[in-house]
C-alpha cells in the first residue's frame, strides 16, 4: 500500500471511530455534551470574556429543566458586571436536612489563540480528547453540576435540599472573587452541611492506566510575598559594588537553592501511607521512610524527585516577576520580585517571611507579604459520610482503583469556605496524566471517555449525598 494509501485510510478510519462515538452516546450524554461546549466556548477570560453571560446561559438551561425563576438567582456587582455568577436552588424534600452545595467557577486562565494549535475557545474533539480552554478546569464540572441539578429536577426531591454556585474570580488573584464574596455577603444563599469543590484529581500512568483516585481535603495556602532591594544609584558611568539589581538577582538565587521542611498532617499522612504501599520499591520505601523520620535527608531527596510529591511535603516558594532600574543610563535604585508562596495548611506566614529573609542571607533586603491574605483553614475531616460514601461508589465505577486522600498543592475557592465554616472537598472522578493536560497551559485536553465517566459517577456520588440523613 503506498504511503498515501495508507495516509488517505488513516484518516477515513479516525473518521468512523468519531462518527461510531458519536452514535454510541446516550441520549443524556448528547445533551450534557451541547451543554458543556456552550460553556467551554463561553470566553470567561478576564481580559476579554464574561463569567455573567456564562450564569446566564447556565441559568437558562436549569429554567428550561423546570427550575423556578426564585430557584435562580444571576448575581453581579456593579463594579464587576461581567464577573458574576449563578446559585441555583433545588429544593429537598426534609427542610430541616441540612443542604449540599456544589461548587465550580465559570472563569479560566488567558489563552493567546497564536500560541495554541487551536483555537482555544472552540471545543475540538480529537483522538479521544476534548481541547480548549476550560475543558478540563473548571468547566467540565460546572457542566456537570449543572447538568446533574437538571437530571435531578426532572425526578422526585431529593432528600437535601441541593444548591449550585457557579462563580468567578478563581483564577485571578486580585479580581472579583465570586465564591469569597458570597460568603461575606449572602451566606444565607449557600448555606450547607458540606460543599464539593474540584482540587482532587486522579492519577493516570504515562500508559493511560488509573492509579489511585483523589479526595482532596485541604489545600495549600496562595501567598506573595515582595522581596525588594534598594540603593542611592547614581550615574552607570561610575559603577559601584552595591549594586541593588546585582544583590537582588544573588538572593534570589540564594532562595531559590533553599527548601522547606517537610511537614505533614493527616490527610497526607494517610496519602503517602497508601501511595508507599501502591509505588513500592525504592521510591515507596523512601516515602516510608519518610512517614518515620521527616528529617530523612536521603528519603526526602528520593520522594521530591515527583514535582507533585516534593510541593505536597512542604511550603513551596517561587520567584514569579522580576522589576528593576529606572533609566538605561543610571543605576538602579530599586529591584524587586515578587515571590510566589504555597504554604502548607498551617504555616504562618510570619514564619514563611523569616525563612525566606533567612534564604535571601542579605539584611540590606526587605520582604513583605503582599495582596490580600489568605485564609489559612485545617482540613476538612474525611467523615465516614463523605469520604466513605465517595470510596464505596468509586469502587462501583472505577474497580480496582484506590481512593486516597489528598492535599491540594495549589489554591481554589474551597478556601473561603472552609474557613467560614463550609467544610469543603474536591470530589474524585477525574485523572490527569503526568504532563498535567495542559491545565492552565497550552492547548488544554480532557480525555472524552474519562470526561462521561466522571459525569456517571458523580451523578451517582450526588444522588448518594442528597439521599443521606
Amino acid at each position: 500500500m503506498s504511503p498515501v494509501a495508507r495516509a488517505f485510510g488513516a484518516v477515513i478510519a479516525t473518521l468512523l471511530a468519531a462518527q461510531t462515538q458519536a452514535q454510541t452516546l446516550r441520549p443524556d450524554q448528547t445533551q450534557f455534551r451541547a451543554l458543556y461546549k456552550e460553556l467551554v466556548e463561553t470566553n470567561t477570560t478576564l481580559s476579554a470574556g464574561s463569567c455573567t453571560l456564562a450564569a446566564q446561559r447556565m441559568a437558562a438551561h436549569l429554567k428550561t429543566a423546570g427550575f423556578k425563576d426564585s430557584e435562580l438567582n444571576v448575581f453581579s456587582v456593579p463594579t464587576n458586571p461581567k464577573e458574576g455568577g449563578l446559585v441555583a436552588v433545588l429544593p429537598g424534600s426534609d427542610p430541616k436536612a441540612g443542604a449540599i452545595l456544589l461548587l465550580a467557577h465559570l472563569d479560566v486562565v488567558e489563552a493567546n489563540r497564536a500560541d495554541w494549535t487551536r483555537d482555544p475557545f472552540v471545543l475540538v474533539e480529537e483522538n479521544g480528547w476534548f481541547y480548549a480552554r476550560g475543558a478540563s478546569d473548571d468547566k467540565a464540572q460546572a457542566a456537570i453540576f449543572t447538568d446533574t441539578m437538571a437530571r435531578l429536577k426532572a425526578g422526585k426531591p431529593p432528600h437535601r435540599t441541593l444548591k449550585l454556585a457557579l462563580t468567578c474570580g478563581e483564577e485571578t488573584g486580585g479580581a472579583f472573587n465570586g465564591a469569597e464574596w458570597l460568603v461575606k455577603n449572602h451566606k444565607d444563599w449557600i448555606a450547607a452541611d458540606f460543599a464539593l469543590n474540584e482540587g482532587s484529581v486522579g492519577i493516570r500512568n504515562k500508559e493511560g492506566k488509573h492509579v489511585s483516585l483523589g479526595m482532596q481535603a485541604g489545600e495549600k495556602v496562595y501567598q506573595d510575598f515582595r522581596i525588594e532591594a534598594t540603593n542611592p544609584g547614581g550615574h552607570s558611568s561610575r559603577p559601584r559594588p552595591d549594586n541593588a539589581i546585582y544583590e537582588l538577582a544573588a538572593a534570589l538565587v540564594r532562595i531559590g537553592q533553599y527548601e522547606f521542611p517537610v511537614q505533614f498532617n493527616d490527610t497526607t499522612r494517610a496519602y503517602f501511607t497508601e501511595t508507599a504501599k501502591l509505588t513500592g520499591g525504592e521510591t515507596g520505601a523512601a516515602m516510608t521512610a519518610l512517614l518515620a523520620n521527616p528529617n530523612d535527608a536521603a528519603a526526602n531527596a528520593i520522594v521530591s524527585k515527583d514535582p507533585t510529591f516534593h510541593s505536597m511535603l512542604r511550603t513551596t516558594c517561587v520567584a514569579t516577576e522580576l522589576d528593576g532600574g529606572h533609566a538605561k543610563n543610571a543605576l538602579p535604585q530599586r529591584a524587586g520580585a515578587n515571590i510566589n508562596c504555597r504554604m502548607f495548611p498551617g504555616d504562618p506566614i510570619e514564619n514563611v517571611r523569616a525563612q525566606l529573609v533567612k534564604a535571601a542571607a542579605d539584611a540590606s533586603m526587605t520582604v513583605k507579604p503582599t495582596g490580600e491574605i489568605s485564609p489559612t483553614p485545617p482540613p476538612p475531616p474525611l467523615t465516614p459520610l463523605v469520604y466513605g460514601t465517595a470510596k464505596t461508589i468509586a469502587a462501583k465505577h472505577f474497580p480496582g482503583v484506590p481512593l486516597l486522600p489528598a492535599m491540594s498543592t495549589g489554591a481554589t475557592d474551597g478556601r473561603f469556605l472552609n474557613a467560614d465554616g463550609i467544610p469543603t472537598y474536591g470530589v474524585p472522578g477525574r485523572f490527569s496524566d503526568p504532563d498535567g493536560n495542559g491545565v492552565h497551559g497550552l492547548n488544554e485536553r480532557k480525555s472524552v471517555a474519562g470526561l462521561y465517566a466522571e459525569r456517571d459517577y458523580l451523578y451517582d456520588l450526588i444522588v448518594a449525598y442528597a439521599a443521606a440523613p
